[in-house]
């Protein structure tokens, strides 16, 4: 570096010589002494800028001599810190071995407090169970069924298949009509004389949806529709029929929609139904032989509360129907009469089988394809053969609960 600085120097003389005029024939005394001078100054400035790199290179190597001894320092701690580490996982490993050995040791004891300790909890989780089931189905509606008291035949229509309604909880007259088994039209007439009379004034009132539904498990409740959208296993829509939109959507698992509810009820996969606790979702569950799965299903949210799987079989059933809680099937030999009742589901155990008469319908001659129950009338709506029926019934008080 001392060497390039020098020769920079020796190349500013240089210039600075290249740029003075010419000297004259006879040497100026006084030129000559300020060329001298320049050269003075140059050379001070010289020592200037090679005492300066000295001092750097200086700093320079002091600096390198530090950092060599940091650097050996670290590797001192590095090896001390793997060594640590080395002696840590050693011990670790030691006391792993000696709680394997003491686990070995009481695994027979261990055995057995967990056996103990599983019953206990899944003791707990039972009476649980029952408490928040006796919770969500309270004691406001305490009627099971006894007897279907008599049969009237509303209207006949040329559509085997189908479903009719009010809305099960609200004042309201109107009565609502779902022809078929896959549409997107719902007829909404005045009230069940103007259904009855098929009069033109007030005309119904032709609702066109914007999802089709599929099977006739459709239920009205609060103003809303719901149903099981065309074209998906699981999915039921709640829609707003003033509004003319879907308000909210939900899937239902556990098997929904994979096979019919019933076997008798050749479109109809999932089943909703409405009785005095709310909204309730029947469908098949899964295997060759299914049972049916019912499902209590907040209405404002489309959360499921609570499901239980029943003993009652899809396997002959044509129709199904909630009272107070209680799931009543309808079976039927190849769809023809009689249609009998002989699959009751409790969810609180306070119903039986052995606690109900023969309870049978009036003999039609096909299945239904649907029956709901209404609460706030109290009478089934059903349809059979292009027959819209109601059922009035006859229910007492059940039992108490032990």
């Amino acid at each position: 570096m001392m060497l390039a600085l020098r020769r920079a120097c020796i190349f500013r003389a240089v210039v600075f010589m290249a740029f003075l005029p010419p000297p004259p024939r006879a040497q100026d005394p006084a030129m000559v002494h300020y060329i001298y001078q320049r050269f003075q100054v140059l050379e001070q400035g010289l020592q200037k800028c090679t005492q300066a790199t000295r001092a750097y290179i200086q700093d320079f190597q002091e600096f390198s001599k530090n950092i060599s001894v940091m650097l050996g320092r670290c590797h001192t701690y590095t090896s001390e810190y793997k060594s640590a580490v080395h002696n840590l996982a050693l011990r670790v490993e030691r006391a792993q071995r000696e709680l394997d050995y003491l686990e070995y040791l009481r695994e027979a004891d261990a055995c057995v407090e967990s056996e103990d300790k599983a019953l206990a909890e899944k003791l707990v989780q039972e009476a649980e169970e029952e408490q928040r089931v006796r919770t969500l189905l309270n004691a406001s509606c305490d009627n099971m069924l006894m007897g279907i008291k008599s049969l009237k035949i509303v209207k006949k229509t040329m559509d085997t298949d189908g479903s009719w309604m009010k809305d099960a909880v609200s004042d309201s007259p109107k009565v609502y009509v779902f022809i078929g088994s896959r549409n997107n039209t719902v007829w909404e007439f005045a009230n069940i004389r103007a259904f009855m009379e098929d009069s033109t004034k007030p005309a119904p009132r032709k609702l066109i949806l914007t999802h089709s539904w599929q099977g006739t498990g459709q239920v009205i409740y609060k103003g809303f529709l719901f149903f099981h959208s065309q074209g998906t296993p699981n999915e039921i829509i709640k829609y707003n029929l003033q509004k003319r939109t879907v308000e909210d959507r939900m899937l239902l698992f556990g098997g929904a929609g994979r096979a019919l509810a019933y076997q008798h009820s050749p479109s109809t996969y999932i089943d909703l139904a409405v009785d005095e606790h709310g909204l309730w979702a029947i469908h098949s569950g899964p295997g060759i032989r299914s049972h049916l799965v019912l499902t209590k299903i907040e209405p404002d949210t489309l959360g499921v509360e609570h499901s239980w799987d029943t003993p009652c079989r899809s396997q002959d059933a044509e129709a199904s129907f909630l009272l107070c809680g209680v799931l009543y099937v309808v079976y039927s030999s190849g769809g023809h009469g009689p249609h009998r009742i002989t699959c009751v589901y409790d969810p609180l155990g306070t119903i039986t089988e052995e606690n109900l008469p023969n309870l049978f319908f009036p003999r039609r001659p096909r299945s239904h394809s649907m029956i709901h129950y209404n609460p706030r009338d109290k009478q089934l709506y059903a349809w059979n053969d292009g027959n819209q029926i109601i059922y009035k019934l006859q229910t007492r008080r059940k039992q108490p609960l032990q």
